[in-house]
């Protein structure tokens, strides 16, 4: 079953509470994400990304994830 936007923001919400996060994306599947928290400051892009599909709790696993593709955008606070 897609996933809807609003479920994987409090997906996200879970893991980041206090960030600042939108996600786009109308069919469920193909989406994108832009998440800006605190917790990134000092990590790299990958680490950053890696604590993104973590929080997304293995949706995103292989063929049977529930969410094909999402478009990262990750950064701490300026």
């Amino acid at each position: 079953m897609p996933m809807q936007a609003s479920d994987i923001e409090d997906l996200l919400r879970e893991t980041f509470p206090d960030a600042k996060i939108e996600v786009q994306g109308n069919d469920g599947v193909h989406m994108s994400a832009m998440v800006i928290d605190e917790s990134f400051r000092g990590k790299n892009r990958v680490q950053q990304q890696r604590a993104v599909y973590a929080a997304l709790k293995g949706k995103m696993d292989g063929s049977s994830g529930e969410l094909h593709a999402l478009a990262l955008t990750t950064k701490a606070p300026d």
